[in-house]
């Protein structure tokens, strides 16, 4: 199947199913279930038919720093709701998100220890997440535009990124491909019509559900090269779908 077919057709549903996942299971599913890796597995596999096995295990490398960055994101969302609205809570987010990227991204890490720092990232940030009342466990409705625009969105991402993946280098794509753009629109989303209680749902579902992230992309960094596109991405999704089977019972108490 062509490339450009691939993109085209595979990342956006890839977005469906979680997007439906969401609206059956509530907010923190929802949050959960995007932190797959929905958007970036799809770029670093095409990144890895278009620019080579290197360049896909550093782009793996980037998203798995990228992870960390995410933790940024969430803490930073969560903390500012306490005294603001979505749309300062999402800038604030995005900005702990490029404060976290910026500074993992020049550090460069041997993958042992990013490894361990992201998973000490996603733990300190679930600790540290306050409270904000009861967690909300249903989604508000949502207009019939939504789905459909997550699923442009989720195309556009791929397609971009892996067009301009040779201008921004390995460590770059990966980092930039872990945006959490579909939980940013959920915890939006969820902020404006139920409070500010959904949104930290969203981000808490998001923080349990990047651990399984992290086992694919570190088993993907470490077994790309030597073990070639298709056996590597088997390993590295067989492990994330593991550890999402466990963080969903931790997700439900």
């Amino acid at each position: 199947m062509d490339i450009l077919l691939l993109k085209l057709v595979a990342t956006p549903l890839l977005i469906l199913a979680a997007s439906l996942a969401g609206r059956r299971w509530g907010e923190s599913v929802s949050g959960w279930f995007v932190g797959l890796p929905l958007t970036s597995a799809p770029v670093v596999f095409f990144l890895a038919l278009e620019q080579g096995s290197g360049f896909a295990a550093s782009a793996a490398a980037g998203c798995l720093a990228g992870a960390a960055a995410e933790a940024g994101f969430s803490l930073a969302y969560a903390t500012a709701a306490r005294h603001a609205g979505w749309p300062r809570a999402l800038a604030a987010g995005t900005g702990g998100f490029a404060v976290a990227a910026i500074l993992l991204g020049t550090a460069q890490l041997p993958l042992p220890p990013l490894v361990a720092l992201v998973a000490l990232a996603l733990a300190g940030a679930l600790r540290l997440m306050p409270l904000h009342g009861a967690a909300v466990l249903t989604l508000a409705a949502a207009p019939g535009w939504d789905i459909p625009a997550r699923m442009i969105v989720a195309t556009v991402l791929v397609f971009s990124l892996t067009e301009l993946a040779p201008l921004l280098g390995a460590q770059l794509s990966g980092l930039a491909a872990t945006y959490p753009v579909f939980a940013a629109v959920l915890a939006a989303f969820a902020h404006r019509a139920r409070g500010r209680a959904a949104a930290t749902g969203v981000l808490r579902g998001l923080l349990v559900g990047l651990f399984g992230f992290v086992g694919f992309f570190a088993v993907l960094a470490a077994t790309i090269g030597r073990l070639g596109i298709a056996l590597s991405f088997a390993a590295a999704t067989a492990l994330a779908f593991a550890i999402q089977g466990m963080t969903i019972t931790v997700l439900r108490r």
